[in-house]
């Protein structure tokens, strides 16, 4: 006897994506809601089930709000700040009033429970479509434990134990509780070892969810699991294991200009991207990473709000982030602008002159006032020089000349691709793994072969490798890439670095012990009546 199909009202009301092949990568395209009485009848229900959890967790890495986009992933951290002098506070840099009411904990939380739900929707309803092929329905099956896996693996890392749920909510319900953190990791390993067996180890389309990204997750997952009091003896030779299968499949590209040209997205050192296109059917909010870590530039003479180098979205590098980089290290033009050129004819400047030129080590001020355009030294950066509050070298890593200049809430219409997972960072894992193993060696090959892509001549040996020179490592080759605060938080170095490295965090000095978990936010505690805790402290 058949069963009825229990769609979440998020399936239902929101657009799902369908999945063409006219192409080699996975092309998105638009769908408006399915009705229940068809949802059932054929293989193309199932696959817009499948896209729509694309879609919303693509739609969730990338819609912003002001203050929002990727704060729980970078800010507050050693290498990002916000873009301010120095004063005030912030509740999510400084850690000063953090607590359960801030927007961007409810959000957060909220967008992995989409996602999960959206997952569990699949799930439910895999074996009720009718006509859908074994393979198919194994791989979409393998796809949502994938993305399921990944939402509980940023909640529990933000927030600790969190309610596990795994089925479709189809009444209503309030009386949810928080499960022992070791139990949402028994839920998340068990998931991606469901996808590794179940998705294909070389997918026909691009951006499509292979075995090596449930491997790379996984690694990820046992190298963090092993820091618990919980950890299992082998959490981490199993994430070398999977590293090792990754970095195989995954060879570094030849140069790291090479990793970032935006002619050369897709290459063999991707594991797993967001896809966007210019198409309005497929480009959505669009990616956003070209607006990280800018500032308003076109105040300055011979610069204009225009479709070269971008707006900003409010935050910056730390000073500790400008000085990482050794002299012979690629990564550090390829990830800064030092340069800026103007693109008006303005105050004496021509189209292409220099408009604003900053440093690396500072100049003087008689070698500064001899210069028609902007200087600006490196202790100068969080200091307002009369036409922005702050300035600091560019960010270029994900630039995306031709998308349009847009503020906050406005679609920001980038359409490169936004990488997610590469081999670097799987070399940069079993690095870590390797190290925590007692095995100095080995993680001091596999951080060579990151360095030497970068230019860098002089090889690591056991002895010069420890977690502060991994953690460096992972900020010159993955910032604005990974979940700095997730790295801090796992390897115990979050207030020491942050205190550390941070100016404005430091300033006020209020990160304490109890900010290694965020506040569950208190519209969910409110909610379930009190029966979700709140964390300790908050």
């Amino acid at each position: 006897m058949k069963k009825s199909i229990y769609t979440s009202a998020l399936a239902l009301l929101l657009t799902s994506t369908l999945v063409t092949s006219c192409d080699d990568f996975l092309e998105e395209t638009n769908r408006q809601a399915i009705s229940i009485p068809s949802s059932r009848e054929n293989e193309e229900s199932f696959l817009q089930l499948v896209n729509y959890i694309y879609e919303i967790t693509r739609d969730n890495t990338t819609r912003y709000a002001p203050d929002m986009l990727y704060v729980l992933e970078d800010l507050g951290t050693d290498i990002v700040t916000r873009a301010s002098p120095l004063t005030g506070v912030d509740a999510i840099n400084d850690y000063v009033d953090m607590n359960a009411s801030n927007y961007v904990m409810q959000v957060y939380w909220a967008n992995q429970y989409k996602q999960i739900a959206a997952a569990n929707t699949l799930l439910a309803n895999a074996d009720l479509i009718d006509d859908v092929e074994e393979n198919l329905k194994t791989r979409g099956v393998g796809e949502a434990k994938f993305f399921r896996a990944w939402s509980y693996f940023n909640l529990v890392e933000n927030f600790g134990g969190v309610p596990v749920v795994t089925e479709p909510i189809t009444t209503a319900q309030s009386d949810f509780t928080r499960a022992e953190e070791h139990e949402v990791y028994e839920l998340i390993v068990s998931d991606l070892n469901d996808a590794i067996n179940a998705v294909d180890e070389n997918p026909e389309e691009f951006g499509r969810v292979s075995k090596d990204a449930a491997r790379h997750l996984l690694s990820k997952v046992l190298l963090t699991h092993g820091y618990k009091s919980f950890a299992a003896s082998d959490d981490y030779t199993g994430a070398i294991s999977l590293a090792e299968t990754v970095i195989a499949n995954h060879p570094l590209e030849p140069t790291f200009a090479d990793v970032v040209d935006m002619e050369n997205q897709r290459n063999d050192e991707v594991i797993f991207s967001f896809l966007f296109g210019s198409e309005s059917s497929s480009v959505g909010w669009g990616n956003t990473k070209h607006l990280l870590y800018k500032f308003e530039y076109f105040n300055y003479p011979g610069l204009a709000r225009g479709t070269l180098y971008q707006n900003g979205i409010g935050r910056m590098p730390t000073p500790y982030f400008f000085n990482m980089f050794e002299d012979e290290d690629t990564r550090n033009e390829e990830t800064l602008r030092y340069v800026m050129y103007a693109d008006v004819a303005e105050e004496g400047l021509e189209v292409g002159d220099t408009a604003i030129y900053f440093p690396k080590t500072a100049w003087s001020q008689e070698r500064i006032d001899s210069k028609p355009y902007a200087v600006i030294n490196p202790d100068q950066y969080l200091v307002n020089d009369g036409v922005t509050n702050v300035h600091w070298p560019m960010f270029k890593k994900f630039e995306d000349p031709g998308a349009p200049f847009v503020y906050a809430n406005e679609r920001a219409l980038g359409d490169r691709d936004m990488i997610m997972m590469r081999g670097a960072e799987a070399y940069l894992i079993a690095a870590e793994a390797a190290l925590q193993n007692n095995n100095a060696g080995a993680a001091a090959n596999y951080l060579n072969a990151v360095r030497s892509r970068a230019g860098i001549t002089t090889p690591l040996t056991a002895g010069d490798v420890d977690l502060a020179l991994i953690l460096d490592e992972r900020a010159r080759e993955l910032i604005g890439e990974i979940n700095r605060w997730m790295d801090l938080k796992r390897t115990g170095t979050l207030l020491s670095r942050v205190l550390e490295y941070n100016p404005h965090a430091a300033l006020n000095s209020a990160i304490a012990e109890k900010h290694h978990l965020r506040p569950i936010p208190q519209a969910e505690i409110d909610a379930s009546g009190k029966t979700i805790s709140q964390n300790p402290d908050y």
